[in-house]
């Protein structure tokens, strides 16, 4: 009896859940070209392997490298769903123990009651998105996002003028809207002082 509870109160205590079902939010937050959808896609496969019913989400309006599977900067995929709104992971994502989601800058305000239903229910929900747009301003619901989680990540890419740890993803192409979709070509990773001189906010 006592190595049964001793096994149970280990697998409780398992730091990222995959061995429980114990609902929870994590988020994954940080510039472009941070590896926030690395880290997702790990941890999503990381469930799969523990024998875990995963879900993965993704907005349908993201098509930059496959329109269905979700696939981070460095190659690495796994097979997501699209969906047009927040509604559809709460009624595709029963039955489901880890539920992902990617770039969940793009979703609308509901995107925040779906995750806390689904922690409610007991799923771990996994969201990885920007936290700020290339405004430096807060970027959708990510805030709220942050606000309610049981834990976020703050990943962070390379500052690709000076070598220190990226704040903000710069757009380098012309749009003022918020939502543009690119790469390399359209967004680069800059530190707080790189930003502040591509953007003329401080004088060189």
């Amino acid at each position: 009896m006592s190595a049964n509870i001793t096994a149970l109160d280990m697998n409780e205590r398992d730091y990222n859940g995959e061995m429980m079902r114990r609902g929870r939010i994590e988020v994954i937050c940080g510039s472009m070209f941070s590896g926030k959808t690395e880290e997702l896609i790990r941890r999503m496969k990381r469930a799969k392997f523990a024998k875990q019913k995963v879900e993965i989400f993704k907005p349908a309006i993201d098509t930059r490298y496959s329109e269905e599977d979700v696939v981070s900067h460095e190659g690495n995929s796994i097979q997501s769903t699209p969906v047009e709104s927040s509604a559809s992971i709460l009624l595709m994502g029963s039955d489901t123990d880890v539920i992902g989601v990617d770039e969940a800058q793009f979703f609308d305000a509901g995107i925040v009651d779906v995750c806390n239903e689904l922690a409610s229910r007991g799923v771990r929900v996994i969201v990885a998105g920007l936290d700020l747009d290339f405004k430096g301003n807060p970027f959708g619901p990510m805030p709220n996002l942050c606000a309610i989680a049981d834990e976020v990540t703050k990943v962070h890419a390379i500052c690709v003028h000076c070598g220190a740890l990226a704040y903000v993803s710069h757009r380098i192409v012309a749009g003022d809207k918020q939502v543009m979709l690119g790469e390399t070509h359209e967004y680069e990773p800059l530190c707080r002082e790189c930003y502040a001189k591509a953007t003329g906010k401080t004088e060189d």
